[in-house]
């Protein structure tokens, strides 16, 4: 199955999880239908310059962020790291938050399993 670009469902998430400005979540399958698998998420993630998903928790799940495009602000309850375009975080079991501190818009692959 291919989908192109400007073709996923969005939605834009206001102050997601207690965080700044707006959220866009393009959802690049549709997980009851096109997936055999059951991700809870697996979407691309874009934030505006200042923008950012405030500190939250995953129990019974775990969620990977890979940096297609920008500067961001890791915090994983923790410590407090930068990621820039290619670098990945994992979180298992645990609480993070992420926000744009770059001067350009930041694209984040998104995908959160159960287990």
């Amino acid at each position: 199955m291919i989908k192109r670009d400007q073709s996923y469902k969005f939605e834009i998430r206001e102050n997601m999880r207690g965080g700044n400005g707006n959220v866009k979540i393009e959802h690049l399958f549709d997980y009851q239908n096109d997936l055999k698998s059951s991700p809870r998420l697996l979407a691309k993630l874009t934030l505006e310059p200042g923008v950012s998903i405030g500190f939250h928790e995953h129990f019974g799940e775990e969620e990977v962020f890979h940096i297609i495009k920008g500067t961001a602000e890791f915090f994983d309850g923790k410590d407090t790291c930068i990621l820039k375009s290619g670098d990945s975080a994992l979180t298992s079991n645990a609480g993070h938050s992420l926000a744009n501190i770059g001067d350009d818009i930041l694209e984040v692959m998104a995908v959160i399993l159960k287990f």
